[in-house]
């Protein structure tokens, strides 16, 4: 591990670790996996939040007693019509997930967590909006192999970025790590972001 970095990073994103580094934040990784299921009645605003902080408490803990640097963890959810949708299953599943995306706004949330001496937590709310797809659409961006691993089955850094007509929030939330937020949490943990 990095002895000069800032923080530990616990996600093993590639797209977090690319936002991060863009604020010119020096980290190492700390990939954690905890049980990433919804709870009965759990809203989706306090799922996310939950999550980004277990993650990021995990991530502390693993470090034993005493660890010199905090940890940031995160977490995103797409929600249509309040629920969550998580990742593609199989192709059926990802054509049918961006049918239902498919002329319509959904809302996009990403909470950022950091954990060391105190803890903190941030949530970011974006609405995406798709243009109209249709079923060829859905099968040639299927086929390219971007949503097979993301959440809402759509990556808007890539390809999906045809399909959005309009974007209300943070871009950078919407890939995963929202940077104004992550920033602001930076700060309060006396990290320098500029």
């Amino acid at each position: 591990m990095d002895s000069s970095a800032d923080l530990f990073l616990a996600s093993s994103s590639p797209r977090r670790r690319q936002l991060l580094a863009q604020l010119g934040i020096r980290f190492s990784l700390l990939p954690i996996e905890i049980d990433e299921a919804q709870r009965p009645g759990e809203a989706a605003t306090d799922y996310v939040r939950r999550l980004a902080l277990d993650k990021a408490r995990a991530g502390w803990a693993s470090l034993g007693t005493n660890p010199s640097r905090p940890v940031l963890g995160a977490d995103t959810a797409v929600i249509v019509d309040g629920e969550i949708m998580g990742k593609p299953q199989d192709r059926n599943h990802g054509l049918e997930m961006l049918q239902r995306l498919s002329g319509r706004s959904h809302q996009v949330l990403s909470a950022v967590a950091l954990v060391g001496r105190n803890e903190a937590v941030r949530l970011s709310s974006s609405s995406v909006t798709f243009r109209n797809l249709n079923a060829a659409d859905c099968e040639a961006y299927w086929d390219t192999g971007e949503p097979q691993d993301k959440a809402g089955g759509y990556a808007i850094q890539g390809l999906a970025a045809i399909f959005i007509t309009r974007l209300d929030g943070s871009y950078s939330g919407v890939m995963g790590l929202p940077l104004y937020e992550t920033a602001e949490l930076l700060q309060e943990f006396a990290i320098n972001v500029l």
